[in-house]
């Protein structure tokens, strides 16, 4: 291959690159994208690693501003701090796979992070408590007490059949009225134990009887549109 070729062959890569990241940022923030002007800390960004791993994965664009703007990546010590909040600040580790872009002449920081099998994945907070995170739109929610439960029902082996007794009967009478409803407003006005009340509703969510969704980035529950799809 000649000089010239090479030559050639590089700059048609970078266009394909610039191509890329523009039709990424154009996007805008959204449940699997996510931009970043700066990386001051690393516990916050490890909120956001923790939430794109316990959800459906996502990237992260370092070097741009909220409204899309490209400001570019100052040194390598952005790099480093997403390995902090990946080693030091996840657990466990989040596996990300970093690249850079060149763009306008700014350098641009991508981080794609896989969602993970074996849910979840912890962010450590500025109290020292490790506490789990969900993607809801282009924010990260704090995964609730229900969403944990069922990540460590998951992969128990369940029955077919789902027995409906009483406290699930009264449950879903309750929510036939509802289109959405916290779980402590549920506990309030039906008198629930708040440990029976989670088992309850995990297993009613784990059989699709029940949906778990999020108005804004608190979880509510309502009778699912499918009951028992895909179970």
């Amino acid at each position: 291959m000649t000089f010239g070729l090479k030559l050639v062959n590089l700059y048609q890569m970078e266009q394909a690159d610039q191509r890329y990241l523009r039709s990424l940022i154009e996007e805008g923030e959204h449940q699997e994208l996510d931009f970043k002007f700066e990386i001051s800390d690393a516990r916050k960004i490890a909120k956001t690693l923790s939430a794109f791993s316990n959800t459906v994965g996502g990237r992260l664009l370092i070097g741009v501003k909220d409204n899309g703007r490209i400001a570019g990546v100052r040194s390598d010590e952005e790099y480093y701090m997403a390995e902090s909040a990946a080693t030091l600040y996840c657990k466990p580790e989040v596996q990300f796979k970093p690249r850079n872009y060149m763009i306008e002449g700014k350098s641009v920081l991508e981080i794609y992070i896989p969602a993970v099998k074996n849910k979840p994945v912890y962010a450590r907070d500025y109290d020292k408590r490790w506490m789990a995170y969900v993607r809801v739109a282009d924010q990260n929610a704090l995964a609730g007490i229900v969403q944990l439960q069922i990540w460590k029902e998951a992969d128990r082996e369940r029955g077919r059949l789902l027995e409906f007794t009483r406290s699930e009967e009264m449950l879903l009478r309750y929510l036939e009225e509802k289109e959405g409803v916290s779980l402590s407003k549920i506990q309030r006005d039906m008198g629930y134990q708040r440990k029976e009340l989670v088992t309850l509703m995990t297993k009613l969510v784990l059989f699709k009887v029940v949906e778990m969704h999020y108005i804004g980035v608190t979880s509510s529950f309502r009778l699912s549109e499918t009951p028992g799809k895909g179970s």
